[in-house]
């Protein structure tokens, strides 16, 4: 039986996730409290949609892989935004607050700034950061439209596998995983559906991977080649690891929810 094994929501794109043990899913097709906040560079332009921007107009781990390396704590509850590094706070306020985000986009700028490689470093038009969001609505996924992204574990084996070494399922940033598929089985789905537990997903598109995937979230080092192995050893057209997929209602799934093919 397949079911999910993993669950993860982003509050802050592009840093660390919240390993939960469900998710609640809205009627517009977005994870409560994922991609919720996110730091934008001071030279990334008008908004193309209300509240949305394209992911390279962030600090994340696709230019900046040091970020692994800072945790990222949010209470919804609060709004607090607690940021540390190397085991140490070093940010902390609440983001309802002017004076505390200013505060909070300040102190990771001055810090991302630091790591060998950020968009930060001789680039004086990209600062000061600015810290987007209001807390509380998914605004910043990676496409316009909301979605879940989901992933089978046996195809992170595989890869392991080809790539000769562990590949931890955090480098694909993934709200689902699932256990008991076949490698790539997802893949399958798409055109398609799929029920989790109780609520059904229409299956819209694979995931095109990125840069971020070469980041080891424990060391913030680009150490293994994610997306020239999925194009090479497993014959992919661009480098895909995951599926998109869109509730029809909304809900909440958990985990060792059962996942089945509809």
């Amino acid at each position: 039986m397949a079911m999910v094994s993993r669950l993860y929501r982003f509050p802050v794109k592009g840093l660390t996730p919240a390993s939960v043990e469900r998710v609640s899913l809205r009627a517009d097709g977005a994870i409560e409290g994922d991609r919720v906040l996110g730091f934008l560079l001071a030279d990334a332009g008008e908004e193309q949609r209300p509240g949305w921007w394209p992911k390279a107009s962030f600090l994340t781990m696709q230019n900046t892989p040091g970020l692994a390396l800072v945790s990222a704590a949010y209470d919804d509850a609060t709004h607090v935004l607690s940021l540390s590094h190397a085991g140490a706070e070093f940010a902390s306020g609440d983001v309802q607050v002017d004076a505390d985000r200013l505060r909070l986009a300040e102190a990771l700028g001055k810090l991302a700034a630091t790591f060998e490689e950020n968009p930060l470093a001789g680039h004086l038009e990209r600062l000061p950061l600015n810290l987007v969001g209001d807390g509380s609505t998914p605004r910043f996924h990676d496409r316009t439209a909301h979605n879940v992204t989901l992933m089978g574990s046996a195809s992170i084996a595989t890869l392991e596998a080809t790539i000769g070494g562990d590949v931890d399922q955090r480098r694909f940033r993934m709200n689902v995983t699932i256990d008991g598929l076949d490698a790539w089985e997802d893949l399958s789905w798409i055109g398609g559906a799929v029920r989790i537990g109780d609520l059904e997903f229409d299956v819209t598109g694979p995931i095109v991977r990125c840069l971020a995937t070469h980041a080891n979230p424990e060391t913030g080092e680009r150490d293994l080649d994610v997306m020239q192995t999925l194009t090479r050893e497993f014959d992919q057209e661009r480098p895909t690891m995951g599926v998109l997929a869109v509730p029809r209602t909304a809900g909440t799934i958990a985990l060792g929810d059962e996942v089945i093919a509809i």
